[in-house]
């Protein structure tokens, strides 16, 4: 296994990347509404890319048709955008998007709530977003990869919920995927030590119910096997000699004190 350790110049790529995208995420969050399709909220997510001067990193991307992965409720991933999926009052819709800034990837990914939702999926969505950040707790230079996903499975675990391990987080860097995969509950090895450089791409999905998953005849759309809500948290990341640096961090999540969660 070989775990690239960026340079400064890449580190650099890799943070404007990172930028874009929460200011993506955080412009398309603000859109999402009743009577909208998940092809009405690609489009306008992939016009907002662009904006920047960006390639969606998702679009035709191992064949997926669309730049905005839209998961609705039960999908866990990698949702097809359709002018026939219409999003709903009490939904939670997963956006998972990517960017390509002069050759560097950046990916993130964050569930919302359309209107007002079941406590139920309140709490999901929170405590899917706080298993990220008690990964970060494990997430610096010295400590080992499986470190941080014991610490987001435990916690995600200790709520009941289904911690899903058919999918996993990633390397990132001038590959949208590059080395290594990154489990989301605790494995029987600590994995490679973690490096003062290395850039990942760390998302829980959690499952209100079973961790259980399977894939539609699509090919793309993961779903929970029992059709209980899934979220999904993802951020990219950069590993320090201190806390790690969060790329995708919206502007809007630093105000709120996300920076202290961990």
């Amino acid at each position: 296994m070989k775990i690239t350790v960026k340079s400064a110049e890449e580190i650099a790529l890799m943070r404007r990347a990172g930028e874009i995208l929460a200011a993506v995420h955080q412009q398309l969050a603000k859109e999402i509404r009743p009577g909208m399709s998940t092809l009405d909220i690609d489009r306008l997510g992939e016009e907002m890319i662009r904006s920047y001067g960006c390639i969606p990193s998702f679009k035709n991307y191992c064949g997926y048709p669309a730049s905005i992965c839209v998961s609705v409720n039960e999908e866990v991933v990698h949702g097809i955008p359709t002018d026939r999926r219409i999003i709903k009052e009490g939904d939670i819709v997963s956006l998972d998007a990517g960017v390509i800034y002069k050759n560097y990837h950046s990916d993130a990914a964050r569930t919302i709530p359309v209107g007002t939702v079941s406590r139920e999926a309140e709490l999901l969505i929170e405590r899917t977003r706080k298993s990220f950040f008690e990964g970060m707790k494990m997430a610096t230079a010295g400590k080992h990869l499986h470190d941080i996903s014991a610490a987001i499975g435990g916690y995600a675990e200790s709520f009941g919920y289904g911690v899903v391990k058919d999918l996993c987080g990633h390397g990132i860097g001038s590959s949208l995927h590059e080395e290594p995969e990154i489990p989301n509950y605790k494995q029987w090895n600590r994995g490679p030590k973690l490096k003062v450089g290395m850039t990942l791409a760390v998302e829980p999905m959690i499952n209100i119910g079973t961790e259980d998953v399977y894939w539609m005849d699509d090919e793309w759309t993961v779903v929970t096997a029992d059709r209980s809500l899934s979220a999904h948290y993802e951020n990219t990341i950069l590993i320090t000699d201190g806390k790690p640096e969060i790329l995708t961090l919206t502007e809007e999540e630093k105000a709120a004190g996300y920076l202290n969660l961990f």
